[in-house]
């Protein structure tokens, strides 16, 4: 689709997606020069080879390391969960956020295994966007305004960002998006989100439908779709993909719900993603359709649909082993090991 561009106050964030900075190549022919010294056979670790590149060429370090990861997690509520699109209430995003807090979720066990930090930002659970298949979820200045929020948790500068969301209805706001910018029936991008099936999936579909039915040619722009169709948490992540490639930070977006956000950016500008690793393939039935169109591989494929970023902060791990192999390995000429002819 054609990108038609729209007025203040999107214009600061679409030269940010347009303008993105490159990968710094010298830092990723550093890590290749000493890739081809190290006591391995070349090509021999696979994708944590690749990693390394990756890492280095976001960075822009010539020795990549991850010493400040972070899993940040965006919580909000949709007034769409009233149609019953998901099988739990909205109720339960605050509850889940309190559980968070508390260190009895998924994502609080995975970041205390492997030393990742941790930071739920709530945006607004008490005040739902409104139901996307009535009227739109923002005006212009509230979604910038929340892109810029997401921004905030660089606050800290991590040296890798991993993403992670908690919504109920949030599968329904994301195939909302996909549908919008890809095209085809509503049921191509719906799935079981929390657990919905037969009637109750087609339903689902039906209210997907009508929210994107509803936006009309306003599916020909990115914005306008994360606009009328975006939860807070999905405008947020977007706000921190576009700040994170400024600011040399790395991102491993986690699943089903975190890709739209990064697919918004990809319809601008598909380069200003590549700062971007993509964590696993959800059981989501549309992602890994998703990932086709975004042309991403995914690292991981353990069957799970969960969010959170748990997703995210497993293949952080695997990050960090590859950097840290990288970095720790011994050359030939260190090791006193013959090199090969």
């Amino acid at each position: 689709m054609a990108f038609a561009p729209t007025a203040l106050p999107f214009d600061d964030f679409r030269d940010l997606v347009l303008l993105a900075p490159g990968p710094d190549t010298a830092a990723v022919d550093a890590v290749r020069i000493r890739d081809s010294q190290l006591t391995k056979p070349p090509g021999a670790l696979g994708r944590l080879e690749e990693i390394v590149e990756w890492l280095a060429a976001w960075q822009g370090r010539a020795r990549p390391a991850v010493q400040r990861p972070l899993v940040a997690v965006f919580a909000a509520n949709h007034g769409i969960a009233d149609k019953g699109v998901s099988a739990f209430p909205k109720e339960v995003t605050v509850q889940m956020v309190a559980n968070f807090a508390a260190g009895g979720a998924a994502i609080n066990q995975l970041c205390a295994a492997f030393d990742i930090g941790l930071k739920v930002f709530e945006l607004a659970l008490e005040v739902p966007t409104p139901d996307i298949s009535e009227t739109d979820a923002f005006d212009e200045a509230g979604c910038a305004a929340t892109m810029a929020f997401g921004m905030e948790a660089l606050a800290g500068q991590p040296d890798l960002v991993c993403l992670g969301e908690m919504g109920i209805a949030n599968t329904a706001v994301a195939s909302a998006i996909y549908h919008a910018l890809y095209g085809g029936t509503a049921a191509d991008w719906v799935g079981a989100g929390t657990g919905v099936a037969g009637d109750a999936l087609a339903h689902k579909a039906a209210v997907v439908g009508q929210a994107v039915a509803r936006i009309g040619e306003a599916r020909k722009n990115p914005f306008e779709v994360l606009r009328r169709l975006g939860g807070r948490e999905i405008a947020a992540m977007a706000g921190l993909i576009i700040g994170a490639r400024h600011q040399k930070v790395p991102v491993i977006v986690d699943g089903f719900v975190t890709t739209a956000a990064a697919a918004v950016i990809h319809a601008i500008n598909p380069a200003a993603i590549d700062h971007c690793l993509f964590a696993h393939v959800s059981a989501e039935s549309a992602h890994a359709k998703v990932l086709a169109k975004l042309g991403k591989r995914p690292l991981l494929d353990l069957g799970m649909r969960l969010g959170e970023g748990t997703g995210a902060a497993i293949a952080a791990n695997i990050v960090r082993a590859a950097a840290a192999t990288h970095a720790g390995m011994a050359t030939f000429g260190e090791a006193g090991v013959s090199d090969k002819d």
